[in-house]
């Protein structure tokens, strides 16, 4: 990849994550990423497949973030490192929400229809909901762990991170005890 595309994707990524898609212009995109509009045009064809390709990148790092945390680890193991993989995630990438619901959000609203944005960020979920489900656990159990992580990255908007892990950790607990 070339070091201008990374870089109007690393300071896209900061800007929409920061500030929310739609209030994030192209101008102040390539001003901030120190390019043309005409480079940004020559990476991508709209800002919405500019949006979709960091999307793509953050699912692929998280991905690899849950991989590396879950990596050998079956039934409670497993859940509490899934857990963990999440938290750290939000201690890592801050606490602004989960940018793929965020841009659903933004996208839905704004265009009649369903975009590639949208039915991305429905896929993401849909995703990582598979990937409990292939570890071994029932649908039901996956979607509730889902939710549980989910609230747990609202939550760190409002609490402080070691909170909310503490209530994570007990929550999969009391999931999980039988």
């Amino acid at each position: 990849m070339s070091k201008k595309r990374e870089q109007l994707l690393t300071q896209s990524e900061r800007l929409f994550d920061r500030h929310g898609f739609h209030a994030v212009g192209l101008k102040q995109v390539i001003k901030e990423s120190g390019i043309s509009l005409m480079t940004m045009y020559n990476h991508f064809e709209s800002k919405e497949a500019l949006v979709l390709e960091i999307l793509k990148k953050r699912e692929a790092r998280y991905l690899q973030k849950l991989d590396q945390f879950t990596e050998k680890k079956t039934g409670k193991d497993f859940m509490h490192a899934l857990a963990e993989a999440h938290l750290s995630w939000i201690r890592d990438n801050g606490s602004n929400g989960c940018m793929f619901l965020r841009a659903k959000e933004e996208y839905s609203l704004a265009q009649a229809g369903h975009s590639a944005i949208v039915s991305f960020a429905d896929q993401h979920k849909h995703r990582l909901t598979e990937f409990i489900h292939d570890k071994g656990f029932t649908n039901q159990e996956a979607v509730r762990v889902m939710i549980l992580l989910e609230g747990a990255t609202a939550m760190a908007e409002v609490f402080d991170i070691e909170e909310v892990a503490t209530e994570v950790n007990g929550a999969l607990k009391a999931l999980f005890t039988n």
